[in-house]
């Protein structure tokens, strides 16, 4: 017999993610909602380069929006339900910077 579980990803913004939301050009915000999608149906397809952080980023993960932009995020699990919670948008050099 197997089991299966019925998972959902949530997605969740911190206030901070939709400010830089909001100040981003309408091709990024266009850019960060095809991405959403596709992370919302498969948070480790290619195409997101999906991947662990370092150093002042530790224990979050981020996402590729454009070949410069990001998106960062922690991930929870909360009962059933996996939540992806996004605290920040931007280019490679802003969240990256010393």
């Amino acid at each position: 017999m197997i089991l299966k579980l019925n998972i959902k990803m949530e997605i969740r913004f911190d206030p901070q993610f939709r400010k830089q939301y909001k100040k981003a050009d309408v091709r990024i915000k266009n850019q960060v909602r095809d991405r959403l999608r596709i992370f919302k149906k498969n948070p480790e397809d290619l195409e997101l380069n999906n991947h662990l952080l370092k150093r002042e980023w530790e224990g979050f993960r981020s996402i590729d929006i454009t070949s410069d932009y990001r998106a960062i995020y922690s991930e929870k699990k909360v009962g059933k339900n996996e939540i992806a919670y996004f605290v920040a948008l931007g280019t490679h050099d802003n969240l990256y910077s010393d």
